[in-house]
């Protein structure tokens, strides 16, 4: 702890304001409080060079990911019409994939039709597509690359059982669907890439719902293979801010309120969470986005990793087509991070 010698007035953490979504404050008071944390954290920490493609376990890997990947204004609607004007993303979920988007974020929303995806609300939106039908395109690109691996994240407004139904309209999902609940990586730490490849489990899917409303519902959406993201993975806030103007590049965790709090450091014996960077703004514009997407390597370096104490797995952008993310994503892969 940091104190003013011979005071007892000690750097503490003030209390969160009720629903807050930021770090708590620092301030100088008497006694202990609740006493802050400080970590030594090298600004040029020690690497070691990335092992081969097969031996890579799953959280030494970084993998590009489409922030709102259904967002894309080709595959069918997503949004009403002003907002339509600005998609997250200008290519197809099909083309996303041809060029290397690993991770895939989608929203989902509950319509007589099942889970639908659309931003903010299906209302007033034309043509929206359903989650199954953009799974099918990833577990059908999965059968003709077996070699690869993608990730699903959730942003999950639909109640468990309609989401079982649309998984199963997924033909040959269990066949890729990856499942660390049954796998023993909260003991042993996450496979290696070549062993998921060997065992066919290509498909990692996360909802951001909690577990408990499943749980009071009387169905988890794990008992079906759809992992609860905030107990596998630690999340950046999402938002640098809106969609012109200067970026916040600060770096801590989303999953931060009233009733969570899930720091960027955790780290459990054995077992290190994968750890989701969101590189966006509020509302996509090209040319923003593309300058900070030539940015995305520097932040990663300078700010989202020394926040975590760990190298990021998802580098999440709006138009991954702009500024060269992918750049990031090799550079990322050529090194792992104690």
């Amino acid at each position: 702890t940091l104190a003013a010698p011979g005071t007892g007035r000690r750097l503490t953490v003030a209390p969160r304001p009720s629903g807050a979504t930021h770090p708590a404050a620092l301030a100088v008071g008497a006694g202990t409080g609740d006493l802050a944390l400080w970590y030594l954290t090298p600004v040029a920490p020690v690497t070691r060079p990335m092992p081969p493609e097969d031996e890579r376990t799953l959280d030494q890997v970084t993998f590009l990911t489409a922030h709102n990947a259904y967002a894309n204004g080709v595959d069918g609607g997503f949004a009403p019409p002003f907002v339509s004007l600005f998609p997250n993303q200008s290519r197809g979920i099909e083309r996303q994939l041809a060029d290397g988007v690993r991770g895939f974020m989608l929203d989902i929303h509950q319509t007589p039709d099942g889970a639908i995806l659309c931003h903010n609300s299906c209302t007033l939106v034309s043509r929206p597509v359903a989650l199954w039908v953009d799974l099918q395109r990833i577990v059908d690109f999965l059968r003709a690359h077996p070699g690869q691996f993608v990730t699903v994240f959730l942003e999950d407004y639909v109640d468990p059982g309609v989401l079982r139904a649309e998984l199963a309209r997924v033909q040959g999902l269990s066949d890729v669907l990856y499942r660390p609940d049954r796998t023993g990586v909260r003991e042993h730490g996450w496979p290696s890439m070549g062993q998921l490849a060997d065992a066919g489990q290509r498909l990692l899917i996360f909802t951001d719902h909690g577990r408990a409303a499943d749980e009071a519902a009387g169905l988890t959406r794990d008992t079906f293979g759809v992992m609860y993201q905030r107990e596998w993975t630690v999340e950046n806030h999402w938002s640098m801010g809106p969609g012109l103007g200067a970026s916040d590049w600060s770096c801590y965790s989303r999953w931060y309120d009233a009733g969570t709090n899930v720091p960027l450091t955790r780290t459990e014996p054995g077992f290190r969470p994968l750890f989701v960077m969101n590189h966006f703004r509020d509302t996509t514009v090209a040319s923003t986005a593309g300058t900070d997407n030539s940015k995305l390597a520097d932040r990663a370096g300078r700010f989202c990793r020394p926040a975590a104490r760990k190298k990021p797995n998802y580098l999440a952008v709006d138009r991954y087509d702009l500024g060269d993310p992918a750049a990031a994503v090799a550079s990322l892969n050529t090194y792992t991070y104690p």
